[in-house]
């Protein structure tokens, strides 16, 4: 479960089941996927996530069906079947996060459309489309740029020794028409919702006034893999640089070859024509932030394409050695990012109760969701709203509460005149208390909210009273003046003189066995996580009675710190291991202030 990006997208869809309008009412993606989820969820009566996933899974269906289409269009029918089943693993393999599953359908819905398209380029094919491109626009207006290129791309080399369909003049109207058909659900939503049409430029504004479609991380080149680590990890991490590699790679090749079939009057297979159109603008996507997210959300085009190929290949053998190098190097690629590989590897997950369904989740969520329930049991109790900044959108979504701001992810920084209209709407709201998630991303100090949102931060310091978390000092607790629940003391702070005295014992008795990785090149992060983090882990013994404790690189603590019986893990922000030196790793326990030295990593020259 994630609080971040999933709680994203779960608070959008329960403010929709309200009443709300995305874009105008609270900050979001295109509109689309949330009426998509909105509606099936209405129907269920179900607002918890477990019926946002199960949205979720409905449109991967669809997605993987439509996927499976375009590769079935011209393979051999000999070993068909099993092969379309080593797709279907492969592609589902890669169908990660969930809550961004509109972005994955979109990218296969273009492949399909194209694919379409360049079997038939009649003029019913043209208009379809374009309705195509249309609706991945409505699903997010990045989809509806990188199928407008590829289509456009797509009908000057249909037109190349054209011998049938419509002309290029109108081939292109029939497109316009069928994207203007396509886009029509944005556009009623844009004539007829008043202040949409307000919100949904401003955010485009926005976006070019940032001159960036995301937050840019390193490419996780395959010889900037971390090899001192697991051998499995080792695999997952070359595979992965190697996907960023193939994924445009690809894209030039096939589209070098498909251009030479056309200029020479030989056939090709749609589905890989189609692809090699659609890679190099989905390569755009992954690159715009170098995780496996993003990856994933370009990957489809390239897989496709090399699926539709490879099965129309003569011979069986020839086939099935294809299909089964696509299905195991996506599987050693992304099965550890599936959520329930890590909780089956790691054995750190626990079972914990989500808007009245069972969920396991992580150690370090089962702990925030437990903090957020109790401040909120404390500070705004019946109902009354919170601040959650910038990066707990599904804080709201857990407690089924509007967020005051209309800002809900709060990384970028925003001109004075923004923030002094989201100070007015929390003076209005009148929250019982903000929670402000001290954190630099990506290692970016200009990210940490007292720097993006000076003034909104310099309110809650001026108007509210500061309560000390030290089970998370990275989580600043503003309270309002006045309110009732600052007469008692908050249960997270209640420790007793015999519980500290346990701390401490527990702290004393702990041992470390082993720890890693303990050195990088500088630039290199070690251990890579999915969302670019460096990973630190640290065997233990005998820590039962540790209580909560946090991890530091020359004090500075881990962006995130897990613990379990058996270990210790960290995530730090990459750009703490830029330059060469050495730093001292150590282990802070929260409510004593003990300090445990673990070891020095270093990190040496390029």
């Amino acid at each position: 479960m994630n609080l971040w990006d999933e709680g994203f997208f779960w608070y959008g869809v329960q403010r929709i089941l309200h009443g709300e309008v995305p874009l105008r009412d609270f900050q979001a993606y295109d509109p689309l996927r949330y009426y998509w989820s909105a509606a099936l969820m209405a129907v269920s009566g179900q607002t918890g996530m477990i019926a946002l996933r199960a949205t979720n899974a409905a449109l991967q269906v669809l997605a993987l069906l439509c996927g499976l289409a375009a590769i079935a269009h011209s393979a051999r029918r000999e070993g068909q079947l099993a092969c379309l089943v080593a797709a279907s693993v492969t592609l589902s393999a890669w169908m990660i996060p969930h809550f961004k599953m509109a972005d994955l359908a979109a990218s296969i819905l273009l492949v399909g459309a194209l694919t379409m398209l360049i079997a038939a380029p009649v003029a019913r094919c043209y208009l379809v489309t374009g309705i195509c491109v249309g609706f991945a626009a409505c699903l997010g207006r990045n989809h509806g740029i990188y199928g407008l290129a590829a289509t456009c791309a797509a009908i000057l080399w249909l037109n190349m020794n054209r011998v049938e369909g419509p002309s290029l003049v109108r081939a292109a109207l029939l497109l316009a028409a069928g994207v203007v058909i396509g886009f029509l659900p944005a556009i009623v939503m844009l004539l007829l919702i008043p202040g949409f049409a307000i919100g949904f430029w401003d955010t485009i504004r926005f976006q070019f006034s940032y001159k960036a479609t995301n937050i840019g991380l390193p490419v996780p080149w395959p010889w900037r893999a971390d090899f001192s680590g697991p051998a499995d990890v080792i695999v997952r991490d070359v595979m992965l640089g190697l996907f960023f590699i193939a994924a445009p790679l690809f894209g030039v090749l096939a589209l070098a070859r498909v251009i030479w079939h056309r200029w020479h009057r030989r056939a090709v297979v749609p589905a890989f024509a189609a692809s090699a159109f659609l890679a190099l603008p989905y390569s755009h996507y992954a690159f715009s932030r170098a995780d496996f997210y993003h990856l994933a959300f370009g990957i489809f085009p390239m897989l496709i394409g090399c699926f539709a190929l490879a099965l129309t290949r003569p011979g069986l053998a020839t086939r099935r050695g294809a299909t089964a190098v696509l299905l195991l190097a996506s599987v050693s690629t992304m099965y550890s990012f599936h959520a329930g590989w890590q909780c089956r590897l790691q054995g750190q997950c626990t079972s914990v109760e989500v808007s009245g369904s069972r969920m396991r989740v992580d150690l370090t969520t089962a702990k925030e969701l437990a903090m957020i329930e109790r401040i909120a049991r404390q500070y705004a109790p019946d109902g009354r709203n919170f601040v959650a900044a910038p990066l707990w959108p599904g804080a709201y979504a857990l407690l089924e509460r509007k967020s005051p701001t209309w800002e809900i992810y709060g990384l970028f920084q925003r001109p004075p005149a923004f923030e002094e209209a989201e100070i007015a709407r929390i003076k209005a709201a009148a929250p019982g208390f903000a929670l402000v998630y001290d954190l630099a991303l990506d290692g970016d100090e200009r990210l940490r909210f007292k720097i993006s949102h000076p003034l909104t931060y310099r309110y809650f310091v001026d108007n509210f009273e500061r309560v000390p978390n030290p089970s998370r000092p990275n989580l600043e607790l503003f309270v309002s003046r006045g309110n009732p629940g600052l007469a008692t003391k908050p249960e997270f702070l209640e420790k007793s003189a015999e519980e500290l005295a346990k701390l401490a014992a527990g702290a004393a008795k702990m041992r470390i066995l082993n720890w890693g990785p303990r050195s990088t090149p500088a630039g290199t992060v070690p251990n890579a996580q999915p969302d670019g983090a460096a990973g630190i882990w640290v065997q233990v013994a005998d820590a039962e009675d540790i209580g909560d404790v946090r991890m530091t690189l020359d004090g500075k603590p881990a962006s995130s710190t897990g613990v379990s019986p058996a270990a210790i893990t960290a995530a730090f922000a990459p750009a703490l291991f830029g330059a060469e030196g050495t730093h001292e790793i150590a282990i802070e326990q929260l409510f004593t202030g003990a300090v445990i030295k673990v070891g020095s990593f270093s990190v040496a020259p390029k």
